[in-house]
């Protein structure tokens, strides 16, 4: 008789079995597509995520290696010890060969930490003087900011800051450009395009004026201090400047490898590319040694982290079930065969074959099988943007209420550099960015195909390792002694 006959005929005569076993793979079918489904959702909600945000590698010198490589340069007059010197100093030139070549990098940006002193056409703005015996001899200075592009500094991408006038830094900035505050505009009757000279702001230098072109005024959103505020500290007094004009500020003159900077970062899209970033960087010239790449993926970690935790849950969760039900199917497999010894001991003393035996138990089990991957088809959706939603709520609270760091704000864009200079993003898009905190459920037809496949691989496991037990039978054993 064709086993697909007698499959047919026992799922028909043993209906509250069959409504038992479909059930139970029904169950275990839909939480196995919930996982699927929750799992590839993750992944493209932290795909989308990634292009607002990335891990953030930051490239200075480091003074130790500097040392120990014996290439500072040597003191005059046979003194011991040494300076910096030309070896010391990381150039814009190179950096931006990495930044524009590297096929890893989405966004780079690079920083001068420098000061001007001020000059007769710019004066410090100082609304509350410095109290009678002061001495203000080391504070008394514009702090200035050269930077490759204002507009992703951590101010203006949290909008602390804003331009209300011109333009501010970019990268096709070339010459002496300056961004001033409008109350210090205010203060020296600037406007755009007109040119002001600022003096090189270290301690006895000459205080010959560097002249600069305004290009931008830009408004800060700190008020006033109601007492005496250095005026290096006073948000007023803080210039953005090209990279060639912070250079200038700190005493050297741009040559054929740029402007020296202080310190580059690189917005990667993954941990991962450091290492391909760090072989760029050796290909463009740059020590990797002396100028070390430092990653730092605090914001990566907060954006992505949550959303990262759940898709890893929902893989868990696919494996226990999975495990968990071709265990439970097994033995219900096994109390079922244990029950139709005698059937099967008629059909082989009748001339039926084993593996044929075997085939109808494994007919009826992939039957139920298929039944229930379609109902979970109709289900899983539902139950998995709720079970998702839930997870990715729970592994988001649990992340705020566990930042070890005060100041660390999951709202906020800063790259959690030194100096906040890395870009969030290729196009400088990252304020306001938050962990992924939602998950949209979307079934297509590979979740259907992938969950067909789980369902089918466990009702064939389940079957087939419990059924080689029907190879050992003989049917006179089983017709002489039953059970």
């Amino acid at each position: 008789m064709n086993l697909f006959k007698r499959a047919w005929w026992r799922l028909r005569a043993h209906l509250g079995r069959t409504a038992l076993l479909t059930g139970l793979f029904s169950v275990i079918c839909t939480l196995v597509l919930s996982g699927f489904l929750i799992q590839s959702s993750a992944a493209r909600a932290a795909a989308d995520a990634k292009k607002s945000v990335g891990v953030v590698a930051t490239m200075q010198l480091d003074l130790n290696a500097l040392i120990n490589s014996g290439r500072m340069a040597s003191m005059p007059s046979g003194q011991s010890g040494g300076t910096i010197g030309a070896a010391g100093n990381l150039y814009s030139g190179p950096v931006d060969k990495v930044g524009k070549t590297s096929e890893v990098v989405l966004s780079y940006n690079y920083t001068t930490d420098a000061g001007a002193a001020p000059t007769s056409s710019a004066q410090l703005y100082q609304p509350i003087p410095a109290p009678v015996g002061t001495d203000t001899t080391g504070t008394d200075f514009f702090k200035a900011d050269g930077v490759r592009d204002s507009s992703i500094m951590p101010d203006f991408r949290n909008g602390t800051s804003k331009i209300v006038s011109g333009v501010g830094i970019t990268p096709r900035t070339t010459g002496y450009a300056v961004l001033v505050e409008q109350r210090m505009a205010a203060r020296n009757h600037l406007k755009v395009g007109d040119r002001v000279s600022l003096a090189v702001g270290e301690m006895g230098a000459s205080k010959a004026g560097i002249g600069f072109t305004v290009v931008g005024i830009y408004q800060d959103s700190s008020a006033d201090s109601n007492q005496y505020t250095p005026a290096m500290m006073n948000p007023a007094n803080h210039l953005y400047v090209s990279p060639q004009g912070g250079s200038a500020l700190l005493g050297n003159t741009p040559g054929p490898h740029g402007s020296v900077i202080k310190q580059a970062t690189f917005t990667l899209s993954a941990p991962g590319d450091l290492a391909q970033l760090k072989k760029d960087a050796r290909a463009a010239g740059l020590d990797p040694v002396i100028f070390p790449l430092s990653l730092n993926d605090k914001q990566y970690q907060t954006l992505l982290g949550p959303i990262n935790r759940t898709a890893g849950f929902a893989t868990l969760t696919v494996w226990l079930v999975a495990v968990a039900g071709a265990v439970i199917i097994g033995l219900i497999v096994t109390l079922s065969l244990r029950e139709r010894r005698r059937e099967m001991g008629i059909l082989l003393a009748l001339g039926e074959r084993k593996p044929r035996l075997l085939g109808q138990q494994l007919v009826e089990v992939l039957v139920c099988a298929l039944i229930a991957v379609a109902l979970s088809a109709g289900v899983s959706q539902f139950l998995s943007q709720s079970m998702g939603s839930r997870l990715l709520a729970g592994e988001v609270s649990a992340a705020k209420n566990g930042a070890q760091d005060p100041s660390v704000d999951l709202s906020s864009t800063q790259s959690g550099t030194g100096s906040g200079t890395g870009s969030t993003s290729g196009n400088g898009a990252g304020a306001g960015s938050a962990p992924v905190d939602h998950i949209s459920i979307r079934l297509g037809a590979g979740d259907i195909a992938k969950v067909g496949a789980a369902g089918l691989g466990i009702a064939v496991l389940a079957t087939l390792i419990p059924g080689f037990t029907v190879l050992r039978l003989k049917p006179r054993t089983i017709l002489s002694k039953g059970d």
